[in-house]
């Protein structure tokens, strides 16, 4: 039960992050979110 309220935090994080990379101006700041979603990303499919 953890494991998938844990996965829907994750997955709601990953929305709010991505939502900002398409909506950023900056590239530098859109490569950041990029930089950021790769381990979530990773969290919420459970790859270590």
């Amino acid at each position: 039960m953890l494991t998938l309220i844990y996965r829907l935090i994750v997955a709601l994080v990953i929305l709010l992050v991505g939502w900002n990379l398409f909506t950023e101006k900056k590239l530098t700041m859109q490569m950041n979110c990029a930089l950021v979603l790769i381990p979530l990303v990773l969290r919420v499919l459970m790859i270590k």
